[in-house]
Parts: C-alpha cells; structure tokens; sequence
C-alpha cells in the first residue's frame, strides 16, 4: 500500500470513529436501531489487507468505541470477529475471475448488489454479537433479533449514504 493510500484510509478511519462517538452515538430509532457507522472504517479496508492487520484494526477501532460508550469491549470483541469473518466472506462473494482494478470494496466500483450482499452480512454478524453479547442470554431472544435486523438496516442505509457522498467511483484512495 502507497503512503497516499495508507493516509486516505487511516482519514477514514478516524472520520468514521469521530462521527460515531460525537454524532452517531445519539441516533437511536425507537429505541430498536441503533446505527454503528464505525464499522464502515472496517468494511472499507482494502481487500488485500491480511486477516491478522484487519482483526487489530477491529480491535482497536472496538475499543475506542467502547472507552467512549464504556461498554467493557463488546464492540472490540463484535469489531474482531466481523474482521475475523470478513475474508471468507470476501472469497465466498467474489466471482470466479475476481474483480480487475478493484482495490477496496466501494459501492460504486463494486456495484449496489455486491456492497449490499457483503455489507449487510458482515454488519449482521457485527450487530448480532454485540447485541447477544450484551444482553448476556438467549431470554430476550425475538427481542434482541428485532435490535440486531433494525439496527443492521439502519447502519447499512447509513454506509450507503456516506458511500455516495464521500467516496468517489474514479478515485480509490480511500
């Protein structure tokens, strides 16, 4: 990765941490959904990043989520098992010949279906262990699936927002 790339995508990742602990922190939709666009920072790294680089990215970017939301690691623990999933995921989606000139995975290189097969997936597993983590039981179960689906529609309309008006389809960098 070029010093040009590496700066674009360390902006991003703090872009996205700063707009989750100053801004998205109080999005909350009847109090369901709950948007986490942080993990956009994670979604958006490029898909030749090892799984070992993107697991402590995950990490760190978890456990700053969780000084502010002191939530005793739950979004780090969320944060590396998505980064942990990620790459299979990537090679269960990816078609055969893989993509030409295609460096990280955006919405307008990639296409509206691919993003939203790999994004809403990941953002599903994301969401999903850190609402069970959180809630500690199975009690509440249709309960917490309701906050899990909720929560991964309004994060995932949210990266697609930022998607179109942050990141341009002639420029990959970051």
């Amino acid at each position: 990765m070029n010093g040009a790339r590496l700066i674009g995508h360390l902006l991003a990742f703090a872009a996205y941490l700063l707009l989750q602990v100053l801004i998205f922190r109080n999005v909350v939709l009847f109090d369901t959904a709950f948007c986490f666009i942080y993990i956009g920072a994670l979604l958006m790294l490029p898909f030749d990043i090892g799984r070992l680089p993107a697991m402590l990215l995950g990490f760190i970017c978890g456990l700053v989520v969780d000084i502010f939301y002191d939530s005793l690691g739950i979004h780090a623990a969320a944060s590396v098992f998505m980064m942990y999933l990620r790459p299979y995921w990537i090679n269960l989606i990816t078609p055969r010949g893989g993509y030409e000139n295609v460096s990280t995975p955006r919405l307008k290189l990639l296409g509206s279906q691919w993003f939203a097969t790999y994004a809403i997936a990941l953002s599903f597993v994301h969401h999903l262990i850190l609402f069970y983590v959180e809630v500690g039981s199975f009690h509440l179960f249709f309960f917490t699936l309701s906050k899990v689906v909720a929560s991964t529609l309004l994060t995932f309309t949210m990266l697609v927002v930022f998607q179109y008006l942050f990141y341009s389809s002639r420029r990959s960098v970051i």
